[in-house]
């Protein structure tokens, strides 16, 4: 059974979008489903003109024939609430609802999630159709999960709008409590930006210069949790009419517009759209990044990919479809990583509209394309992976990420421009993945007891509880490595008194003295023949027990220390002043060994190989991600032997694969038991 939903195995499927067809078509998409293997489908998403034609006004009947037809193939469904796209006649009626940029441009009707997420006529129409569904549908036998509304802030994630200015300040009241308190968090001695009243604040329209910075990031809180008061909503309308049936929403990666720490908490489990673009050579390494992300969210808890490209997408500049055998492999990966399901945007090719030259399981020329013919393989393939349905994966690594910290650190008027959280995160993630080694993802506040190494690519915003609760971890055997421009600014995005490091100063054994950008194009030369590109620092040694592992070799800082060690209670904690790029593997190599992290198996260049472990044991996927041959030697007790669940064939000693090949090793969980 899977463990997201009643729907046995694992989940396949995609978007399926009826009302761009004649009715005649769906008998035929149902037979061609059952074909393909699929065992649910996503409805509705977009079918909200459909579904209510105007105030009050309802047709079911197309859709109630739908759902029966799914059900009567066997084909289970993800009903949308269709609150993502709001109808033309709700937008005349109450042209309010339109979302307002920071010049205060009114958007139009014509694309989609045209809408102010502080609109109480949209709030409340989207309640009401939520409601109506629920109320309609909660019993189907077709219904296996609620979608709700679809990809929140993928085109508007704020509104400059009054009704928007009205909520924000709302939401400062309830934050801060007095006008005082306000003034102290957002520092408005500064410039003369003082207020009296709450009454005189508006949200951070475009102003005639830079718009104070304690003011922007708690603007980014509020358009979070403007959306996520939206999707609340409409969960607790399924939660009271269709208890027991699951909902999701479907996450869209490492999205910087919305904390997904809090989000994940409102989720019955994770979902997430990806788009790997296979022009990216490196496009498989920032996937693993976002699957671990998606895994992370919910506690290492089974998430399920609930959109991707069969293979090509329609809005890049250059849409370079997936070459053969690549859709299989960067879908095991998301199985390798997690999920328990792969599902598709869309199941049938649009004839019409913004996405109709994006792929689909079942494309333009039918059932003679190349496409069909994976959709088909594939999903025979995925009914034997059947075991690893609820498997998950215990890390030994924890990376730290914080949503408040990512918005205060691309601030404006910084050092520097180029210091962005996924550019910084990137290579010590690729370090991890050319190791094989999964990391969990953890925010700074969450318990690190448990991992044997804890890293910190930057924690530009850091508390001072959370630095205690590293300092405890390192104190306690824990091993900790941080990054440049960390310990900066504390919650309200002010200085720590000292400067950085802040609170991990006493920790680390430094103090930061300057910072020093480094100018594009330029990079500084360290003594271990390292390079530092983008950022370095001015760097104090500070206790008598700091090791300087590395030091620049020219320039002003030649000599200074660019990375440092220094032993605190039973562990130990590193610090690197200096964007090193993919010379941070140098770094990372020497203190994951010391801390006792080792690799699932010694892969070679290119190799991905990732365990998961349940109640039918432990599966080992090894993906070869390189357009050629490779061998892999096995070690433990996969060397002894092991069943590869996508051929049936006995693998002992090693495993060879073929270019873009991939196998999934079961080992049973009771001796004598089959990988069958």
């Amino acid at each position: 059974m899977n463990h997201l939903t009643r729907v046995p195995g694992l989940l396949y499927g995609g978007d399926y979008n009826p009302e761009q067809w004649p009715e005649h078509v769906r008998a035929e998409d149902a037979r061609l489903m059952r074909e393909a293997g699929v065992t649910m489908v996503t409805v509705g998403v977009f079918s909200w003109a459909r579904l209510q034609t105007g105030p009050g006004a309802w047709d079911f009947g197309w859709f109630d024939r739908l759902l029966d037809l799914l059900h009567a193939h066997g084909i289970a469904v993800d009903l949308a609430t269709a609150t993502a796209s709001p109808p033309a006649w709700l937008i005349r009626a109450h042209p309010g609802i339109l979302p307002v940029t920071a010049d205060g441009v009114r958007l139009e009707f014509g694309s989609r999630q045209h809408y102010c997420p502080s609109s109480p006529e949209y709030r409340a129409a989207a309640l009401r159709l939520t409601r109506t569904l629920a109320e309609r549908y909660a019993h189907h036998p077709a219904l296996a999960l609620w979608h709700i509304h679809n990809e929140y802030g993928d085109h508007v994630t704020e509104c400059f709008c009054a009704r928007s200015a009205t909520h924000f300040r709302t939401w400062l009241t309830e934050r801060y409590g007095t006008i005082d308190a306000l003034n102290h968090a957002w520092g408005t001695a500064f410039w003369s930006q003082h207020y009296t009243t709450y009454g005189e604040i508006e949200p951070p329209r475009t102003a005639p210069g830079p718009v104070n910075p304690t003011q922007l990031l708690d603007w980014r809180r509020f358009c979070s949790d403007a959306l996520l008061d939206c999707h609340r909503a409409e969960r607790e309308a399924l939660r009271e009419l269709s208890p027991g049936i699951p909902a999701t929403t479907n996450f869209m990666s490492m999205f910087k517009a919305l904390d997904y720490w809090e989000w994940a908490r409102h989720e019955d489990f994770v979902s997430d759209d990806a788009y790997p673009d296979p022009a990216d050579p490196h496009a498989h390494v920032n996937a693993a990044l976002n699957y671990d992300l998606m895994r992370s969210l919910k506690g290492g808890r089974p998430w399920l990919l609930l959109e991707q490209a069969p293979s090509a997408v329609s809005w890049r500049p250059v849409n370079v479809p997936k070459k053969s055998g690549l859709q299989r492999l960067w879908s095991l990966q998301a199985l390798a990583r997690g999920a328990d399901g792969v599902m598709y945007f869309q199941w049938r090719a649009s004839r019409a509209g913004a996405e109709k030259y994006h792929s689909a399981m079942l494309p333009h020329r039918g059932t003679a394309s190349r496409g069909w013919r994976e959709t088909v393989r594939f999903g025979a393939e995925l009914a034997r992976l059947g075991s690893v349905a609820g498997a998950t994966t215990t890390a030994d690594v924890a990376i730290l990420l914080d949503w408040d910290s990512w918005w205060a650190l691309e601030a404006e008027d910084h050092p520097s421009a180029r210091m962005r959280w996924r550019d910084l995160l990137r290579p010590w993630y690729a370090a991890l993945h050319t190791r094989a080694v999964t990391p969990d993802f953890v925010p700074p506040h969450a318990d690190l007891t448990g991992y044997r190494a804890v890293l910190a690519p930057n924690l530009h915003l850091l508390r001072p509880e959370d630095a205690a609760r590293i300092t405890a971890y390192v104190h306690d055997g824990g091993h900790f490595v941080c990054g440049p421009f960390s310990g900066v600014v504390d919650g309200h995005d002010h200085i720590h008194d000292g400067g950085a490091p802040g609170p991990l100063r006493e920790l680390l054994g430094v103090s930061v003295d300057e910072f020093w950008p480094i100018p594009d194009g330029a990079f500084l030369p360290l003594a271990s023949g390292t390079r530092a590109t983008l950022w370095s620092e001015w760097i104090e040694p500070e206790a008598p027990d700091t090791e300087v592992i590395d030091t620049y070799a020219d320039g002003e800082l030649a000599g200074r220390p660019a990375v440092t060690r220094r032993r605190h209670g039973s562990g130990t904690a590193w610090y690197t002043g200096a964007h090193l790029d993919d010379g941070i593997a140098t770094v990372l190599g020497p203190a994951l060994r010391a801390a006792g992290v080792r690799p699932v198996l010694d892969v070679p260049q290119g190799v991905e190989a990732t365990v998961r472990t349940g109640e039918h044991g432990s599966h080992l996927f090894v993906l070869n991600h390189r357009d050629h041959p490779t061998r892999t030697p096995l070690a433990g007790p996969w060397a002894a032997g092991a069943t590869d669940l996508l051929t049936g064939a006995t693998v002992r000693g090693h495993l060879d694969l073929g270019p873009l090949g991939a196998a999934v090793l079961r080992l049973a969980t009771h001796p004598g038991e089959t990988g069958k």
